[in-house]
């Protein structure tokens, strides 16, 4: 398939792909969906080899969030039956991200719902990541607390922070649609701040809430020339109680194809596997592994993830190996460029939801598009059994899932 020879090519290259081809990507028949995958892997294996970053979530804040986020079960207004409680002391964060770095995560994600974080909220943060730090010295740091202000990513460096999170989810000309209470712009100023600060900056997508194909090569490209160091690909959840809860657009198929084009579009970024994939790509969720380098392990914000064994079990059984903490991240000429090592990425409330919108994102769009029409996932009804709440770990007295 001359297409896909030539995605190949370019990015073994790290060339950029043009629009035309990255929507051909999303274009292909399910027929050809092992030959696009297999492509895709080839260029996951020469900047990443089999290895598979893990990363654990830690909800510092959860609910109550004033920004209207429709794809986000913490949002103003919602229903949605999660948990809700206040700030997580240092220690009980600490805590809580030992569970995922004694399950193999090399990095954790400190996530708070909210438009961004004050001043004192950034002091609270901060002795936070310095207790993590003190019981977990080599593990990565990601914070993801929403819109930032002047100063503020800075004094998060300071602290110990490796890495900052805050997504776009989706294309400019669309945004308004998905939020009203921040704009696309407040986005990209807090993923520059936080680049200007010398972390390395997280920021990712959400496929699934009614876009186009044309939307989600929109919001790549604009990734593309953001050049985050990690790009977080986020599914959809259809979380009951909020808006985008009749939103089961995907197929297992089309995710992989949203997939892959992500990794030709940043054939040497971090592109993480993160929210949604249980729900959307179900059995398939191993051949996602030959595109995506990184993945959470366990579960998300709100909502319950697969068992962090059967992760392991998975990435050992597809052939992968677990990207240990004495390997890092991203390729030499990056890490040379960016001076930073790896990202974080999940998006969820306001500015939140690191590298796994968790709960409130997620999926891909079916028949919404020039790709070919699909049999929507699910009928347009509730999936209690594809969408479980979090119930154990942080904010709770049961143990974590790691």
């Amino acid at each position: 398939m001359d297409l896909l020879n030539t995605l190949v090519d370019k990015g073994l290259r790290r060339e950029l792909p043009t629009r035309e081809e990255a929507l051909a990507v999303l274009a292909t028949s399910d027929d050809e969906l092992l030959d696009v995958v297999a492509a895709a892997g080839r260029v996951r294996r020469q900047w990443f080899g089999r290895r598979v970053k893990l990363n654990y979530l830690v909800n510092l804040k959860s609910g109550l969030c004033p920004e209207d986020c429709s794809y986000c079960s913490q949002r103003l207004g919602s229903k949605a039956d999660i948990l809700k409680y206040t700030w997580l002391k240092p220690d009980q964060a600490s805590e809580a991200a030992a569970a995922g770095v004694a399950g193999g995560a090399k990095r954790v994600c400190l996530v708070a719902s909210g438009r961004g974080p004050t001043d004192r909220d950034v002091d609270r943060v901060s002795k936070t990541i310095e207790a993590i730090k003190e019981q977990n010295e080599d593990v990565e740091v990601c914070a993801c607390l929403g819109l930032l202000s002047e100063g503020q990513a800075d004094r998060l460096r300071d602290a110990g922070a490796d890495a900052y999170n805050h997504n776009l989810n989706t294309s400019e000309s669309t945004y308004g649609e998905i939020t009203t209470t921040h704009t696309y712009q407040d986005r990209v100023d807090t993923v520059q701040q936080a680049q200007a600060a010398g972390l390395s900056a997280c920021s990712g997508l959400i496929a699934g809430m009614g876009e186009s194909d044309e939307d989600l090569v929109d919001v790549v490209f604009s990734l593309r020339e953001l050049d985050p160091d990690s790009v977080p690909v986020n599914f959809l959840i259809p979380f009951e109680g909020t808006p985008l809860a009749k939103e089961w657009n995907l197929t297992p198929q089309r995710a992989l194809r949203i997939l892959a084009m992500v990794r030709f579009v940043c054939p040497d970024v971090e592109v993480r596997l993160a929210g949604g994939r249980e729900v959307h790509l179900r059995s398939l969720q191993p051949l996602a592994l030959h595109l995506a380098n990184s993945i959470f392990l366990g579960d998300y914000l709100t909502s319950e993830g697969q068992a962090g064994k059967a992760d392991l079990d998975m990435i050992a059984d597809a052939g992968f190996e677990v990207e240990g903490a004495d390997k890092v991240t991203l390729p030499e000429h990056r890490r040379a460029e960016s001076g930073a090592g790896a990202g974080c990425g999940s998006h969820e409330s306001a500015g939140g939801g690191c590298g796994s919108h968790a709960d409130s994102s997620g999926g891909g769009c079916g028949p919404c598009g020039s790709g070919p029409v699909e049999e929507p996932a699910a009928a347009d009804e509730a999936r209690t059994d594809l969408v479980a709440v979090r119930r154990r770990g942080a904010g709770t007295d049961l143990a974590p899932n790691a």
